[in-house]
């Protein structure tokens, strides 16, 4: 894919360009340059970026997968894309299968599954279904701002309490105290855990890093919240990114700590596909004066390349840098109290639902 091309800030908008997946085979149409120099003139300022939902139909709803670096096997997604617009995000590129762009459509054309809670009822209602930890929010998040209309994570999260089925939840988002009742009647049984994403202290980083995602400050009250009622709930400082947010680990440890977070978790910058080009495009826009050192960075900790995807490595890097990142979260960790256990889930609750709207006989 070919360097992205930028594109005039968007207030609320992460990706600085719209490029057309080229995996796919799609052509990547670009405007012609005489054209956007008389455009606005002639035809005023473009319109809002608004963000649109398609409801999608998919037949199953829990996602596989046998990667041994993943602690579950298995995660539902109740959205396509994410409103939330982080530029680092390595979810972009799935919107490339729909035709669309993993720039801005990624964050502004989403799609919605209301049918999750219907389908995950029936696959657990299967013969043979055997419960382990199920996951959200490990693609996109399932409490992004659209949540607040749709409540499709709820209404599965609605459907696993009932099943007494385990559960964890990643997101970066305070939007999840809104189901605090159903997750401290879980955490009760040994049936939830959660992370909350803190990639930087700094509201002003955060707004072009993150745009639609909540403020720091109220990720880390979501911690306490979650905390305070019983919840198990970890900071996972991701990505960390070199150059930009590293400087701040131990600063994020020791906030977490002070919100009462029980461990911390990282994962350092991934740039697979069409995310590469789209951060690089950002880093012109934003770090102009830092950009190949980023990327100096960021090659020596994938091996010489942009992103590396082998299992363990993908996750924490390689050589000299990804050494030193490790060293410094597991000294921070030891010191703020965050390297303890992530408390075991229970499988063995699991009671499976109705089949079909009635009980079995035998």
């Amino acid at each position: 894919m070919e360097p992205a091309k930028l594109l005039p800030p968007i207030a609320g908008r992460g990706a600085p360009a719209n490029p057309r997946p080229t995996r796919t085979g799609s052509l990547n149409r670009e405007p012609d340059g005489d054209w956007l120099d008389t455009a606005e003139r002639i035809d005023g300022a473009p319109p809002p970026l608004r963000t649109t939902v398609t409801v999608e139909y998919p037949k199953t709803i829990i996602a596989r997968n046998s990667s041994p670096d993943i602690g579950f096997d298995r995660s539902i997604n109740p959205y396509r894309g994410c409103e939330h617009g982080c530029i680092y995000c390595y979810a972009r590129p799935t919107h490339a299968f729909h035709d669309l762009s993993p720039g801005l459509d990624f964050e502004s054309r989403l799609f919605a599954k209301p049918a999750a809670a219907k389908l995950l009822r029936a696959e657990l209602a299967k013969r043979g279904y055997s419960a382990a930890p199920l996951a959200i929010g490990t693609n996109t998040d399932g409490y992004q701002p659209i949540e607040r209309e749709w409540g499709i994570t709820r209404s599965v999260i609605e459907v696993l309490a009932e099943t007494k089925h385990p559960l964890l939840i990643t997101t970066k988002s305070d939007r999840l105290l809104r189901d605090i009742d159903l997750l401290a009647a879980m955490a009760r049984d040994n049936l939830v855990g959660v992370a909350i994403s803190v990639t930087t202290l700094d509201p002003v980083l955060a707004r072009i890093l993150e745009p639609r995602a909540p403020h720091p400050k109220r990720r880390l009250a979501a911690i306490r919240a979650l905390i305070d009622a019983g919840v198990p709930t970890q900071v996972n400082i991701s990505p960390i990114i070199p150059a930009i947010t590293d400087h701040e680990i131990e600063a994020i440890m020791a906030a977490a700590a002070e919100a009462g977070a029980i461990r911390a978790s990282y994962i350092l910058m991934r740039l697979p596909f069409e995310v590469a080009p789209l951060f690089r495009a950002w880093l012109a826009a934003h770090y102009p004066d830092r950009a190949d050192k980023v990327m100096h960075m960021v090659q020596d900790i994938r091996g010489g390349r942009d992103n590396d995807a082998g299992f363990f490595t993908r996750m924490k890097g390689q050589g000299v840098w990804a050494q030193l990142i490790r060293t410094r979260v597991k000294r921070a960790a030891r010191e703020h109290g965050l390297d303890r256990r992530f408390p075991p889930l229970r499988s063995d609750l699991f009671k499976p639902p109705e089949r079909d709207g009635q009980m079995e006989l035998f």
